[in-house]
C-alpha cells in the first residue's frame, strides 16, 4: 500500500461524510435547512423545493450551482444559511489527526461546502491543526464538484500538481476529474465502490492511512 502512494505529496481530502462518519448525518441536517431556503427564496412549497434541491443536485453537482444558474441565486446567504448546523454529535478522534499528521507533504480540505463550515465541522473533529490549507466552494468561484474546472481552481490556487496528488472522497462521481487529472483516488465510505476513475476504497480512513504513511 505504502508504494502506492510513494509519489504523493499533496493529500486533499473531502470533508462531510469523509472526515467524520456517515453516522453523524450532518447533511440530514443540511438538506432541511437546504429546501427551507428554496421554499422561501423562491415562494413555493417545501415538496416542490425538496424536488428542486434534488434535481439541481443531480443536473448541476450541487442545488446551490442550480440556483445560481436557474435563478441567480446570491451564493453567499445560502451558503451562511444552510451550514448552520449542530455539531454536537461529532467527536474529536485523535486516532484519524495522528494518521493525517502522519502523512508526508502537504494537507489539504477541499470541499462544496464553505470553508466557515469546514473549519467548524475540522474543530468539532480536533483536526484543525493537521491541515495546511481549507478551501470551499468559493474558492473555486462557486463551481462545484464534480466539474473538473473546480478542482483545477483550486489546484491553481494551491499550487497542486494533481500527478503528486492524492484525493480522497465520500461521493465517487467527484472522484472522475481527479483521476482524470492524474491523481490517486480514494473512495471512502461504508460499502466499497468500483470503477475505472477509483484506485482504492475504504470504510476506515485513518486504518487505510495509517498503512500509507
Amino acid at each position: 500500500m505504502r508504494d502506492a502512494f510513494s509519489h504523493i505529496s499533496t493529500w486533499v481530502f473531502d470533508l462531510d461524510n469523509t472526515l467524520y462518519p456517515p453516522e453523524a448525518r450532518l447533511f440530514d441536517q443540511i438538506e432541511v435547512r437546504m429546501t427551507d431556503w428554496v421554499a422561501r427564496t423562491l415562494n413555493i412549497t417545501k415538496t416542490e423545493a425538496d424536488g428542486l434541491r434534488t434535481e439541481y443536485w443531480h443536473k448541476y453537482g450541487t442545488t446551490l450551482a442550480g440556483l445560481m444558474e436557474v435563478h441567480g441565486a446570491d451564493p453567499l446567504p445560502y451558503l451562511e444559511d444552510v451550514h448552520e448546523i449542530s455539531l454536537e454529535h461529532l467527536a474529536h478522534d485523535a486516532l484519524l489527526a495522528a494518521s493525517i499528521e502522519a502523512l508526508p507533504g502537504r494537507r489539504v480540505v477541499y470541499t462544496n461546502g464553505s470553508r466557515r463550515h469546514a473549519e467548524r465541522v475540522l474543530q468539532a473533529r480536533g483536526l484543525t491543526e493537521v491541515f495546511h490549507a481549507v478551501y470551499g466552494v468559493e474558492h473555486a468561484n462557486f463551481r462545484p464538484k464534480p466539474e473538473i474546472a473546480a478542482f483545477e481552481a483550486i489546484f491553481a490556487r494551491d499550487g497542486i500538481e494533481p500527478t503528486r496528488a492524492a484525493m480522497f472522497e465520500d461521493e465517487p462521481r467527484n472522484l472522475e476529474a481527479p483521476h482524470a487529472l492524474g491523481m490517486a483516488t480514494v473512495h471512502v465510505g461504508p460499502e466499497p465502490v468500483t470503477a475505472d476513475f477509483i484506485h482504492h476504497s475504504t470504510n476506515d480512513l485513518a486504518g487505510f492511512l495509517s498503512q500509507v504513511a
